[in-house]
């Protein structure tokens, strides 16, 4: 079964690289970014719940998240495409296969965090270590769009890319996907892109599951996936 554990900053999060971190509550992320070569939309989110909630070892694991039910639903007609129901998990290496097709990448806002409660709610999230974005931009030469869905990580990347405006859910706002140490390898659109804002895919997000596929479905009209 595919795994994108990263080990280290898993053992890193225990205490194994120093216990004084440990002690102060930070969690670095357990997950290594899932950048395919030909990715066209980086997903991204804040940081990833606590590994009790999760059913798989990817991106959305929690097992009552539907942003893979609303991928399946959009793309195959059938929103259980890539659930196990019988086991209550996620085919993992379905998705997999299926965002290298597409070419939708994922990481997080986030790669360090210190939760203040015991719970999976941005609210609660500190961010101690944000990803550093251009970095993961550099790495993805046909990057159309960036897609956030949630107000935290949306708000953190605003403030590590230097965009004035926030948007709004279901709006989008245009990017560049430049940077000084690599002007020329980013983007396929002369370098510019979209940040278009979803809306969640938790399922403590106030909207409809059909409305929730509708948003996604445009999003990816819009981006012509």
């Amino acid at each position: 079964m595919t795994s994108y554990l990263n080990t280290e900053n898993i053992e890193r999060s225990r205490g194994g690289f120093g216990p004084e971190l440990s002690r102060m509550g930070v969690e670095y992320h357990p997950l290594r970014p899932f950048l395919p070569e030909k990715a066209k939309v980086l997903f991204l989110g804040s940081f990833p719940p606590q590994r009790k909630r999760w059913c798989m070892d990817f991106y959305y694991p929690n097992y009552i998240n539907d942003h893979w039910r609303i991928e399946g639903q959009i793309f195959f007609g059938d929103k259980n495409h890539f659930v196990d129901v019988a086991n209550k998990r996620f085919k993992i290496d379905e998705i997999v296969a299926f965002c290298k097709e597409k070419g939708l990448a994922f990481f997080d806002t986030s790669t360090a965090i210190r939760r203040l409660q015991d719970n999976a709610s941005d609210k609660f999230l500190e961010v101690v270590e944000p990803t550093d974005i251009p970095a993961l931009l550099r790495q993805l030469p046909h990057l159309r769009a960036i897609v956030t869905t949630g107000e935290k990580a949306t708000e953190t990347i605003c403030a590590s890319l230097g965009i004035p405006t926030i948007p709004k859910v279901n709006t989008y706002v245009e990017v560049s996907f430049r940077d000084s140490e690599a002007p020329s390898l980013l983007g396929e659109g002369g370098g510019r892109g979209f940040l278009y804002r979803l809306p969640s895919s938790s399922r403590a997000y106030p909207l409809s599951f059909d409305k929730k596929v509708e948003a996604y479905r445009q999003f990816f009209n819009f981006i012509q996936l």
